[in-house]
């Protein structure tokens, strides 16, 4: 590994063409994953893309006048103190914003390379091309940080749905599935446990077990449904963890009452706690599911009080 200060300017120019292949082969990736959810962004990336192809050929044909057809092949990892690209390109879905961040530091760090190169450079012809790419990157960098701007308010608008459907797949709905399936769930066991001993401690554990170990059956049905490639639901350990976070959490909510010794104390907040549960989940499902408040309440209350009952009835038998 070279440091930049030991680079010849042949091996300058290589650099900055492989840079610039680089570069615009981001940008075709950036493109390609956001072409079917965000079209004009996509359109966008394929122009810059476009440009980072004109760059190339620009140095290409200036390395040719200067130092014949042979290329060495020397890229950014080869260099000590050049800046490594993330590869969030490979990430499926992407995240359109940081797909924006992203290109913004990539024009910002392409800029500065394309300066500290002409800055050192002795041919003039060299160094008059790379000062010329250097302001062309910085229009870059300004079309990155304005990429959202450039969009027309209908195509924004759009985009702003598509982002909010991944937001619900990814995230709202499997967390709503854990957050569901852990206040309800655990409840038969737990105040059936509750009304067959009246000890809090022993409630407690059973609601403790109750609860993480329906988080991790979850969390690996979540996993195991499908690798979000077809669905755009996301990576398959995001929702598994998503969705056992959740269950295990509802699931304690009810269960901690049960660390204060006196039975009936304990019992009447696990009573206000699955109240306030139940009512959160409602708001969620009004909020991000548009079901009606008294409809996702209905829901799931009937749910959540026939699971209750019949955890007091067994264990009261």
């Amino acid at each position: 590994m070279k440091r930049f200060a030991e680079l010849s300017e042949q091996e300058v120019l290589a650099l900055a063409i492989s840079n610039e292949d680089e570069d615009s082969r981001i940008y075709r990736s950036f493109a390609d994953a956001l072409r079917q959810s965000y079209p004009d962004t996509a359109a966008m990336y394929d122009k810059m893309a476009q440009e980072e192809i004109g760059h190339h050929d620009m140095l290409l044909e200036l390395y040719r006048k200067k130092f014949g057809d042979f290329l060495p092949l020397i890229r950014r990892q080869n260099v000590k103190g050049f800046v490594e690209r993330r590869p969030i390109w490979l990430n499926r879905p992407l995240a359109i914003d940081a797909t924006r961040k992203f290109a913004e530091e990539m024009e910002l760090e392409t800029a500065r390379f394309y300066r500290r190169a002409a800055e050192t450079s002795k041919d003039t012809a060299v160094r008059e091309l790379l000062t010329k790419l250097a302001a062309e990157e910085d229009k870059h960098e300004e079309l990155a940080q304005e990429l959202g701007n450039k969009i027309s308010p209908k195509a924004r608008a759009t985009e702003d749905q598509t982002a909010k459907r991944l937001f619900m797949l990814q995230y709202i709905q499997p967390g709503l599935a854990g957050l569901m399936d852990g206040s309800v769930s655990t409840l038969a066991p737990l105040f059936a446990a509750a009304f067959a001993t009246h000890n809090t401690w022993s409630t407690f554990l059973v609601g403790l077990a109750a609860a993480i170990g329906a988080g991790i059956s979850m969390a690996f049905a979540e996993a195991l449904s499908d690798d979000g490639s077809l669905t755009g639901r996301g990576a398959p350990v995001v929702r598994g963890a998503v969705t056992g976070s959740m269950t295990a959490i509802g699931g304690l909510g009810h269960a901690l009452p049960y660390l204060i010794p006196n039975f009936f104390v304990a019992t009447s907040l696990a009573f206000v706690v699955v109240a306030i549960e139940l009512a959160v989940i409602s708001w969620i499902r009004m909020r991000y599911m548009d079901t009606p408040f008294l409809q996702a309440a209905f829901q799931v209350v009937v749910g959540g009080v026939l699971v209750f009952a019949a955890g007091i009835l067994i264990g009261s038998s």
